[in-house]
């Protein structure tokens, strides 16, 4: 596992650079405290498009066809929310090396983001009580709601950040060691 995370990043590697440290986002479905308030929408989102779109086709017509998007709306909320968020930690690969961290991602097409570590600001990390978490990078936006914005949306990160891993307080060490020796 960590061999094929290795593999992974090193392709994007200068070349005197070596990884000090890999690692991937906790896999499957992860709930999310902003799910506290999206389940019930959502359920309640899809059910009156699924009722809305029952009692269309009693009537006949061409009513009911209006209805899909917005039941697909609501399945996507329901359930492929989780199944894209869990698909896409699956194929993110974090990297930190003496110089930057490395994030790559994407399910259809990759992406690479490479962050100086020298010149980072607003390192913030949050921990659970098994020892995993996330490290936030750079400042927040104070314009978003809950403080986090769409992070609650798969793929809408408002700031880099390592998301789910383990050791999370030894990584964010690891980070702020590697700015003091500037």
């Amino acid at each position: 596992m960590r061999g094929d995370i290795q593999s992974e990043l090193r392709q994007h590697l200068d070349n005197k650079e070596t990884l000090l440290w890999t690692g991937q986002p906790k896999k499957g479905i992860v709930f999310r405290t902003a799910d506290i308030f999206l389940i019930p929408f959502s359920l309640l989102w899809c059910g009156f498009a699924i009722l809305w779109m029952f009692m269309a086709s009693q009537g006949g017509g061409i009513f009911a066809l209006f209805g899909i998007p917005f039941v697909i709306i609501g399945l996507i909320f329901v359930f492929g929310r989780f199944i894209i968020d869990a698909k896409q930690r699956e194929n993110t690969y974090y990297g930190l090396t003496e110089d930057r961290i490395i994030i790559k991602s994407g399910v259809f097409s990759k992406s690479v983001k490479s962050l100086n570590i020298r010149t980072l600001s607003d390192i913030e990390y949050n921990e659970k009580n098994d020892g995993s978490g996330t490290i936030s990078i750079g400042p927040k936006n104070p314009m978003m709601i809950w403080g986090n914005g769409m992070n609650w949306w798969p793929g809408m990160k408002a700031n880099p950040q390592l998301d789910l891993i383990q050791n999370v307080r030894k990584v964010y060490n690891q980070v702020i060691e590697i700015q003091k020796e500037k």
